[in-house]
C-alpha cells in the first residue's frame, strides 16, 4: 500500500481547547445518556432525507478519498473493488473526496481527464446500488502549503505572511497567519468567490445526471481567521455566520443553476465537533442538508474512549439546534476512531451509533481504505477490530411514515414499524451473517423474501397492498 499521511492524528489540540470553551458556554450542557438500543427516529423538529419518490432514507457508509495521488495518477487508490466491498457489507452510500486543485490546475482550465475519473468511480457505485456524495475536500487550504490538498495555488492569496510546517501537529497549520489569510481572501475577494462558484458550476454540470449522484458537500471543514484575543468557539460562529454563510449561499445559487435536484451538504468549522453550536445561517434552498463531523480529541490522540465523559451527550445536544431551527436533515458526513483496538471501543461505536440514530438520518465514516489507522478494512480485507459494528440492519429506504425503529446488537434483531404510504416499496439492507437472516412482516404489506441466507447480503423489498395508508407495518430481521 502507498504511504497514507494520517487523516487528522493531531488535531487533537484544537478539538480539546473547543470542548473546554463549549462546556463553559452557556446553553450547550446535555443530560447523560445511557446507552441502550436504537429504538427512535430522529429528534423531534428534525426532518429526514427523502428520495425523488418521498421515501425516508437511511443513508450509512463510508468516505472516500485519495489524497497521495494527483494529476494524472488522480484517484488511484480508488478502485472497483472499493466500491464492491463497501456494497457487499450493506453499505449504500459513499462521500468521494475530489480536489479543486486537481479539477481546475490553472485558472479556467478544467481538467477533462479528471472528470472522467470521478465519473469511472461514480460508475462504479451505480453498478453497486451505492449513492455518492461529492465533496469539495480540503486540509489546511490546499497544496499551497505543504503536501495538502484543496484549493488551488493559484486561488491562494497571503499577503506575505509566513507560513511553517508543523510536522508532528499539521492540524496547526490552519492557524499559520499565511493560512488564515487565505481563507479570508476566499470568502471575500470577488474574483475568488466566481471562481470558486465556476468551479462548482463546471463539476455539478458534468454530474448532474449521474445516477449514482446523491449530492455535494460544498467545501470540507472550513476554516478562517481568528482575531487577536477571540476564542475559539466565538471565532468559530462569528466566522460561520458573517463570512461561510454567505458562500454556501453563493455556491448554492451557483449550482442551482445547472441542477435543481441533488442535496447540499453544508458544514460548520470543526469546532462543532466538541459540541460548539454553529453560527451558520439559512441558506435558501429547499434541499439542505446540515453534515457536521463527529470526532472526539481524546481519541483523535489516540487514546481509548471514555464511557464516563461527556463530550458525546454535549455534542448532541449542540448539534441538533440548527437542523432544528432551519427545519434540514442532519448527516454526519465524517467520524470514527483513530485506534478502533483499544478496550473501550466497542462501547464507543454502541454509544456513537444509539447517539447518531437519534437525530442524523445517516453518517460516512472515515475511511473505506485497506490499511491502518482509520482504514475499514485491514490488508486482507477484513473488518479492523470493532469497525464490523458499523454493518447492521437498516430501512434505507421507507415508503411511509416511520414509527418507530430498534436494533438490539446482542440479539441481532431488528425492528421497524411503519404506516404506508401509497404503493412504495420499502427496502431493508441486511449485512452478510453466518446464519442468514429472517424477515417477517406484519399488516397490510409483503416482503418479496423471508430469508436471507448465511453469508450474503440482503436487499429486501417490501410492498404495501392498496388502500394501506391508514394500517401499519410491523417489520422483524432476526437472525437464523
Amino acid at each position: 500500500m502507498p504511504k497514507r499521511r494520517s487523516r487528522r492524528l493531531r488535531k487533537a489540540a484544537f478539538l480539546a481547547v473547543a470542548a473546554v470553551l463549549a462546556l463553559l458556554a452557556p446553553g450547550t450542557a446535555a443530560e447523560a445518556r445511557a446507552p441502550g438500543a436504537r429504538d427512535t427516529p430522529a429528534a423531534p423538529g428534525i426532518p429526514p432525507l427523502t428520495d425523488e419518490q418521498g421515501r425516508t432514507l437511511t443513508l450509512r457508509g463510508w468516505n472516500l478519498a485519495d489524497k497521495e495521488h494527483r494529476g494524472d495518477e488522480a484517484l488511484a487508490d480508488i478502485t472497483e473493488r472499493s466500491l464492491r466491498d463497501m456494497s457487499a457489507q450493506g453499505f449504500n452510500l459513499a462521500r468521494l473526496a475530489v480536489f479543486w486543485d486537481d479539477l481546475e490546475p490553472r485558472p479556467g482550465h478544467y481538467s477533462e481527464r479528471y472528470l472522467r475519473k470521478i465519473e469511472r468511480v461514480l460508475d462504479w457505485a451505480h453498478r453497486y446500488r451505492v449513492r455518492v456524495v461529492i465533496d469539495a475536500h480540503q486540509d489546511v487550504y490546499g497544496p499551497a502549503f505543504g503536501s495538502h490538498r484543496g484549493i488551488p495555488a493559484w486561488a491562494t492569496r497571503t499577503d506575505g505572511l509566513p507560513y511553517r510546517t508543523h510536522p508532528d501537529d499539521w492540524f496547526a497549520e490552519y492557524f499559520e497567519p499565511a493560512v488564515q489569510a487565505a481563507f479570508q481572501h476566499l470568502y471575500e475577494d470577488d474574483d475568488l468567490r466566481r471562481a470558486q462558484a465556476r468551479m462548482w458550476q463546471v463539476l455539478a454540470g458534468r454530474l448532474a445526471n449521474h445516477p449514482a449522484v446523491f449530492g455535494y458537500d460544498l467545501i470540507n471543514e472550513p476554516m478562517g481567521r481568528l482575531r487577536e484575543g477571540e476564542g475559539i468557539p466565538d471565532a468559530a460562529r462569528r466566522i460561520e455566520a458573517t463570512q461561510i454563510t454567505p458562500m454556501y449561499q453563493r455556491v448554492a445559487e451557483a449550482i442551482r443553476r445547472v441542477d435543481r435536484r441533488h442535496w447540499l451538504f453544508i458544514e460548520p468549522t470543526p469546532a462543532a465537533g466538541e459540541g460548539v453550536p454553529t453560527g451558520l445561517g439559512r441558506i435558501h434552498d429547499p434541499k439542505v442538508v446540515y453534515a457536521p463531523h463527529f470526532y472526539n480529541a481524546a481519541m483523535e490522540a489516540g487514546r481509548d474512549y471514555d464511557p464516563a465523559s461527556d463530550w458525546l451527550s454535549a455534542y448532541e445536544a449542540a448539534v441538533v439546534h440548527y437542523p432544528r431551527a432551519m427545519r434540514i436533515p442532519v448527516f454526519i458526513g465524517e467520524w470514527g476512531p483513530l485506534n478502533s483496538s483499544l478496550p473501550n471501543m466497542a462501547r464507543f461505536y454502541a454509544d456513537a451509533l444509539t447517539s447518531m440514530s437519534r437525530y442524523a438520518t445517516g453518517w460516512a465514516s472515515w475511511t473505506w481504505c485497506y490499511g491502518g489507522a482509520y482504514c475499514a478494512m485491514d490488508e486482507r480485507g477484513r473488518f479492523q477490530p470493532n469497525k464490523s459494528r458499523t454493518a447492521e440492519p437498516y430501512a434505507a429506504a421507507v415508503a411511509g411514515s416511520v414509527r418507530t425503529v430498534s436494533y438490539d446488537a446482542g440479539a441481532a434483531v431488528y425492528r421497524l414499524t411503519y404506516t404506508p404510504r401509497g404503493k412504495g416499496v420499502t427496502e431493508l439492507s441486511t449485512p452478510p451473517s453466518p446464519r442468514g437472516r429472517h424477515i417477517t412482516v406484519r399488516g397490510p404489506a409483503r416482503a418479496d423474501t423471508t430469508r436471507v441466507r448465511p453469508g450474503e447480503r440482503g436487499v429486501v423489498r417490501i410492498r404495501a397492498g392498496v388502500g394501506a395508508g391508514t394500517g401499519e407495518v410491523r417489520v422483524t430481521v432476526t437472525p437464523g
